[in-house]
């Protein structure tokens, strides 16, 4: 199968009302993850809010998810950053944490070469013994990591064992999964929305926001379609489609973080530049889940 199985969840950060982190909020959260289908929490993601943390915070945050779930789960650090060094010296402080994993976004805002994603990419993984994860998010980073680059990326640095794969472009994802050679390496979809149609290409799973909300269903959608039931994975799929898309009517993770606070979590809010939802998006999320019989 996969060393980080097949549902990995990027777990938000939860705030307090002074907008600093909820630490036992987080071991709450982290917990409820795992005992809802989640096989690995990537933790300081975009859907963790990454770029309003600290690095000291980030460190923080993977000592305490790693000390709420001990052995139930995988914790893989998102220690990317837009700066090589920067992200090879945060990558070393999160082995040595303890984290089974990270997991390094295409650098952002700077717009690489493919050549100059590939020395970025191959120096990280040359300092470093963990298992890596590549995240492609080109909405975010402004530059598309092109298949070509990732099979050179994986050819050399043996350690990259994943894609978290968030163009959106089945085609791509397609691509990357025949160029692959590799029986380690796998192709994750980093949409909920495209979860089902990646794993019928030939990807292993997903990085999900959703799972936040219904970790139990992706996971029964995920194993009726292993089992052979498309039919059954398929309408399980058209179901949780609404959940999936309400997540996402802005920026992420402020729609997950209310959903959460309506189900009696201290998500908090975002950290600005991110806000909250405005009062007919919470009003949208909260139909949803009301749908799905969650409230």
């Amino acid at each position: 199968m996969t060393e980080f199985g097949r549902i990995m969840t990027a777990m938000i950060t939860p705030f307090d009302k002074k907008g600093e982190i909820n630490f036992k909020e987080v071991k709450r959260l982290a917990l409820k993850l795992v005992n809802e289908g989640t096989e690995t929490i990537v933790v300081t993601g975009t859907t963790g809010e990454s770029p309003t943390l600290s690095h000291e915070e980030d460190l923080l945050l993977y000592a305490t998810v790693l000390d709420a779930i001990g052995d139930k789960a995988k914790v893989v650090a998102g220690t990317g950053s837009n700066c090589t060094k920067t992200t090879i010296k945060y990558t070393r402080m999160a082995q040595a944490i303890g984290v089974h994993g990270a997991m390094i976004v295409v650098p952002y805002y700077n717009k690489p070469s493919q050549d100059g994603m590939y020395q970025h990419f191959s120096q990280v993984a040359e300092n470093t013994d963990l298992p890596l994860m590549i995240y492609n998010i080109p909405g975010r980073t402004g530059v598309n990591m092109l298949p070509e680059t990732v099979i050179r990326i994986t050819e050399r640095c043996r350690n990259y064992i994943s894609i978290k794969e968030a163009s959106g472009n089945l085609e791509q994802m397609a691509q990357i999964i025949k160029l692959n050679k590799r029986k380690d390496f796998k192709l994750y979809s980093g949409d909920d929305a495209l979860t089902l149609d990646v794993i019928k290409l030939g990807g292993v799973g997903v990085v999900s926001v959703a799972s936040h909300i219904v970790g139990n269903d992706i996971k029964e959608m995920i194993n009726l379609y292993i089992k052979g039931d498309v039919a059954g994975a398929d309408a399980l799929n058209k179901k949780l489609m609404p959940i999936f898309k309400v997540l996402f009517i802005t920026s992420n993770p402020a729609p997950t973080k209310d959903a959460l606070n309506m189900l009696g979590y201290q998500a908090g809010s975002p950290r600005l530049p991110i806000v909250a939802v405005n009062k007919e998006e919470s009003a949208q999320i909260k139909s949803v889940l009301k749908d799905l019989k969650l409230i």
